[in-house]
């Protein structure tokens, strides 16, 4: 069998992760890493002789045996580079931000549906142990009819510049979410946000989603915070779950949910 091959674009702070766990893949060839800095093309060759480190896209891309393409590179580069790929006829993963805007999402979408092609996103955490653990509670009815979920994403750095607080650690919330709540549009979103650092860029975010059924979901990111915190409550009328990414137990189920009388003391 003929290995898959694929290939990077951006090998900076993510991409190391994704280049190796890709290449341990026994069914796939990482042709080609894209970087435009030659230090980080250095470090492929070193650690990865095996692949190729290019300072374009165009090889990659004119390659007829390339099906897939990685984007790990700055977010603002996410649009034009996935849709390059997809025009290339290639599938594409892109690192979260699939892109900053809606609008250029629906492009991307509307390119891989002409070809037929696969786009996605890095939404990593949907295949997370815990997390599809809290789904399968959700989905088997354990906590009852869920009427909120509350997230927090914090910590003291990565300050960004390209992307503001929201765009950085956001996704993950709401992909978790969506993949709790079946995929619900919401009804509505809001955000307030404050950029104490550099201007136009949020460091502080809250965010607000409404869903059907009297649904709702709050999160609260920020790379201003002086603990890291990685936690997510949801508040169902049988029983309540908090998942903790940061503590060694990573699942906390309390046997009490939003039950009418017990709230009022009617008991």
């Amino acid at each position: 069998m003929r290995p898959l091959v694929v290939a990077q674009l951006g090998c900076g702070y993510w991409g190391p992760n994704l280049l190796r766990n890709f290449s341990a893949l026994p069914d796939c060839e990482v042709r080609y890493v894209v970087d435009a800095s030659a230090e980080r093309r250095a470090f492929v060759q070193r650690n990865f002789p095996r692949t190729t480190a290019l300072e374009s896209c165009d090889t990659a891309f004119e390659d007829p045996d390339v099906v897939g393409v990685i984007i790990a590179t700055p977010a603002a580069t996410h649009f034009p580079l996935a849709k390059r790929a997809l025009e290339a006829g290639k599938h594409v993963l892109v690192e979260k931000p699939l892109a900053t805007t809606v609008a250029e999402v629906d492009a991307l979408a509307r390119c891989a549906e002409r070809g037929r092609l696969v786009v996605m996103a890095g939404h990593t955490f949907i295949y997370n142990g815990a997390v599809r653990y809290v789904k399968r509670l959700i989905d088997a009815g354990e906590l009852g009819e869920v009427r909120y979920v509350y997230s927090q994403r914090l910590n003291l750095g990565r300050i960004r510049s390209d992307i503001d607080a929201m765009w950085n650690f956001a996704p993950h919330d709401i992909s978790i979410i969506q993949y709790w709540l079946d995929d619900q549009e919401p009804t509505s979103v809001s955000r307030q946000g404050m950029d104490c650092i550099q201007p136009g860029v949020d460091d502080i975010v809250f965010l607000n989603l409404a869903y059907p059924k009297k649904i709702i979901a709050n999160i609260h990111v920020s790379w201003l915070d002086p603990q890291k915190v990685r936690k997510m409550t949801v508040v169902g009328s049988k029983k309540m779950v908090v998942y903790d990414d940061v503590a060694d137990d990573k699942i906390a189920i309390y046997d009490k949910g939003i039950d009418r009388k017990a709230v009022l003391g009617e008991h």
